[in-house]
């Protein structure tokens, strides 16, 4: 019988099954930020396992809180700051060389194809843009998997879906991924991966792959995954080209993950975007998706463009295509947050920073803050924000606080307006 990509990774890595249903795999790569890492860091201490698997797997950033806003958030950076040193994790970074985790590790080469890894964040999924399994877990998971390079795992079942049809010209792959959820449900996929297919994701750059990816725990999956291509290997040349002869040689290897013909999925869906528009959430849960036009008018005090699910080049080339030469609305806030350093000195070179800075907008440094409301972007009660972010949860961005959650040109386009509205590229009409 066939096997998924996701069941090929999976059984590639087991070395134990202490129960039916239950087993064990190694661990390729392990992640930490200064939120949930701590928690587990002190448990290890406490229990006196401090010894950590193996400290080039292990990679650490202090991100979500990026600089400490007061002395607790200072505190939980010190307690990774000082375990990274003393454990010798060369792949530590430190305000100013940081960047929001799950841009960042993918930049530096830290995730391949075929990878096993996890992370004490939710939005670890985004990984599986590169053909990896990659799944957040909880602070005693964690723990386990930074001492001795494991964790447990249900054998994953695996919903498909098969992405086809053209984009129209201003729907971009945050719209794709919110009709998915919308489709799905928040817990449609609860327990399961999602793999994304079809002839709109094989077109799709690793940055669109990654907010497809990203965006999979909002339909309760463990974790998305894509097919890796030459697109994966051409990403990560700078990082495998010892291993291959060229790009074209690692695709090759890397297509031995694909799912089989003959795979069995827990649920086939085939899913035409062609007529697909423009999206936002309105409520406090990600299925709840209207198209842009049935929220038109509806009043902004914040727009957010950063974050892991769109703070990449990709995404602030297509916002500031939006806002060049124009001016924010004056009962707007526009804050953007380039999701890593490398990203903010491309968008200063080619020009995206003064555009931003000239609409209107304050430009911070690569931080979470905003998207969980600890900093950088908190709304007051009563606030509401057009956001590129993942989750609209009440009480997300700050208490009281209303998040719409749309792509970086339709956050860009109600900016200007003030408003909820379309993007300029968009209303051109047309396809890609």
């Amino acid at each position: 019988m066939g096997k998924t990509i996701a069941e090929k990774i999976f059984e590639s890595h087991i070395i134990d099954q202490p129960a039916e249903e239950t087993f064990v795999i190694k661990l390729d790569a392990v992640f930490c930020h200064e939120i949930t890492t701590p928690t587990a860091i002190l448990d290890l201490m406490e229990r006196k396992m401090e010894k950590v698997f193996d400290p080039d797997k292990i990679k650490a950033v202090i991100d979500h809180i990026s600089p400490a806003k007061d002395s607790e958030t200072a505190k939980q950076g010190l307690i990774l700051r000082n375990w990274s040193k003393k454990h010798k994790i060369k792949d530590f970074f430190d305000i100013g060389r940081n960047g929001v985790c799950h841009a960042l590790f993918p930049e530096k080469g830290f995730v391949r194809p075929g990878f096993t890894i996890i992370m004490g964040d939710s939005h670890t999924c985004t990984h599986g843009a590169f053909g990896a399994f990659a799944a957040g877990v909880g602070t005693t998971d964690l723990a386990v998997g930074i001492h001795k390079g494991v964790c447990r795992f249900q054998k994953p079942k695996t919903i498909k879906i098969e992405i086809k049809g053209n984009l129209k010209k201003g729907v971009y792959s945050k719209d794709v991924i919110l009709s998915i959820i919308k489709l799905l449900g928040v817990n449609g996929a609860t327990g399961k991966v999602i793999e994304f297919t079809g002839t709109v994701v094989d077109n799709m750059s690793m940055e669109e792959r990654m907010t497809l990816c990203n965006m999979a725990i909002e339909a309760g999956g463990t974790s998305g995954i894509c097919y890796p291509d030459i697109k994966t290997a051409t990403y990560l040349w700078e990082f495998i080209k010892d291993k291959y002869g060229s790009p074209k040689d690692a695709a090759a290897d890397f297509s031995k993950l694909i799912s089989d013909n003959d795979a069995t999925y827990d649920k086939i869906i085939v899913h035409d975007i062609s007529d697909l528009v423009p999206l936002s959430t309105f409520g406090y849960k990600p299925d709840q998706v209207k198209p842009i036009t049935e929220l038109e008018g509806t009043k902004i005090d914040q727009a957010y463009i950063g974050s892991c699910t769109n703070g990449r080049i990709e995404d602030l080339r297509i916002a500031a295509s939006v806002l060049e030469g124009k001016k924010i609305a004056d009962s707007v806030r526009g804050i953007v947050s380039p999701a890593t350093p490398n990203i903010y000195k491309q968008a200063l070179k080619e020009g995206i920073i003064d555009i931003f800075m000239e609409s209107g907008f304050c430009v911070t440094n690569p931080t979470c803050g905003a998207c969980l409301g600890m900093s950088n972007g908190v709304l007051a009660e009563g606030e509401v924000c057009a956001s590129t972010t993942n989750r609209n949860f009440n009480g997300r961005m700050g208490n009281g606080g209303m998040v719409h959650l749309m792509s970086p040109a339709s956050t860009a386009a109600s900016a200007i307006k003030g408003y909820i509205t379309n993007s300029k590229l968009y209303e051109e009409g047309g396809n890609k």
